[in-house]
């Protein structure tokens, strides 16, 4: 198991850290502000390899690419199964879910939201008052067409999301 360390730096943010079985260290640094260092380095070395700097969007879009898209096709293999359809959508900062809760949907008969992704955690059957973060990914199971109409309304709310 790769063991992460982190480190508070007062005044920037928090630095987590972890050694690959290579040897070279990975790091990034959260600043308090948003956006992220990724810096790469020789384990034991003072000097960086390589660094970049990300915003807040591209640091999620490259959380999305190593780790929340691997839990959501994780779960589509497990439930790909014939008459069960499965699909699900990305809460955009503008969508008009984003920063209700789930109970706020009007689930068409017969679709369920199984799960929710954030970051690298998943919540199985996530409860109504949850509130929906931009980032996060719906799991929702049910006929294709109900499912697509609920991914509508998280998207516009076709005036069907409560405030």
């Amino acid at each position: 198991m790769v063991e992460v360390r982190r480190v508070d730096l007062p005044g920037v943010g928090v630095l987590h850290s972890f050694t690959t079985s290579a040897g070279i260290e990975v790091s990034v640094i959260a600043h308090r502000m948003g956006s992220r260092d990724l810096v790469t380095r020789l384990a034991g070395e003072e000097h960086a390899v390589a660094s970049l700097r990300l915003d807040e969007d591209e640091a999620r879009v490259l959380a999305d690419l190593l780790g929340g898209t691997r839990i959501v096709e994780a779960i589509a293999e497990l439930v790909d199964l014939p008459g069960v359809p499965i699909g699900w959508v990305t809460v955009d900062r503008d969508d008009a879910l984003a920063g209700k809760t789930l109970g706020s949907l009007h689930l068409p008969d017969g679709v369920s939201i199984v799960a929710l992704v954030r970051d690298d955690d998943a919540v199985p059957s996530p409860p109504g008052d949850r509130v929906v973060l931009a980032g996060d990914i719906l799991v929702a199971v049910g006929p294709d067409e109900g499912v697509q109409r609920v991914f509508r309304e998280v998207a516009s709310g076709y005036g069907t999301v409560e405030s």
